[in-house]
């Protein structure tokens, strides 16, 4: 009985050291970026709107023009191979200019939107961590994700109507955010790369505060969680190796 209990227990931590070694991958990372370099470079991203007698599903006559520019310097230091830590700046602008909007219900029933503009200008600062990984062997191309923990500030003012029938509404605005932005990059000499990226958003909070015609007072807050990818939100920028 003893012979049989000491086969099962010697068979038992073999078939155990052989799963724990079958269970190694043995995956042994490529250095893509070494320990002790430095980066900074540039994102940016454009977008422009133009609607001139424009039809769409229920919306007639759409005449206005708007444009988003952002803008996005950062640098970061690798403290361990294929990771870096840095600081992300950002300068983000909106603006929407609406002449003319015709909300089309059927039955004669109709409603008008015009002479609406519209400007936003946000600053934010990000605080991030960045990890990489080439493509196969490549040291030309690879894939990296960036975790990012951003505070912003925002100004904004909404003008509608014309003459003395004109109203404005002012607000400022206060925005945390805890996000990521996977992307990749193709290095086009030894030092300077191409970096394409998307934000995928996971936490948001967003104050605002907003006065109309300096004398009413209204409030907004906004919280959301998800892991939602922004198609609008791609970056196209330029980073420097040293």
């Amino acid at each position: 009985m003893k012979k049989y209990l000491i086969l099962l227990l010697t068979f038992l931590c073999v078939a155990s050291v052989h799963a724990r070694k079958g269970y190694d991958r043995n995956i042994k990372p490529s250095l893509f970026v070494p320990k002790g370099s430095w980066m900074g470079g540039v994102t940016f991203s454009y977008t422009e709107l133009t609607g001139d007698n424009y039809k769409f599903l229920i919306l007639d006559d759409i005449n206005g023009e708007g444009y988003t520019f952002k803008v996005s310097p950062y640098a970061g230091y690798f403290f361990k191979d294929n990771m870096a830590a840095g600081l992300r700046l950002n300068y983000n602008r909106t603006y929407a200019d609406i002449g003319n909007i015709n909300l089309d219900l059927g039955d004669d029933l109709t409603f008008d939107i015009s002479d609406y503009k519209y400007l936003e200008h946000e600053y934010t600062a990000s605080g991030f961590l960045r990890t990489y990984m080439g493509l196969g062997n490549s040291k030309v191309f690879g894939f990296f994700n960036e975790l990012r923990l951003t505070y912003g500030y925002g100004q904004g003012k909404t003008l509608s109507g014309s003459d003395q029938k004109a109203t404005g509404t002012y607000q400022t605005s206060h925005r945390l955010q805890i996000g990521a932005a996977p992307g990749l990059t193709a290095f086009v000499t030894n030092n300077m790369a191409v970096e394409v990226s998307i934000n995928v958003v996971g936490l948001d909070f967003k104050w605002i505060e907003q006065t109309t015609n300096q004398v009413e007072h209204g409030s907004y807050r906004q919280s959301s969680a998800d892991f939602k990818i922004n198609i609008f939100s791609i970056n196209i920028g330029i980073c420097t190796y040293f």
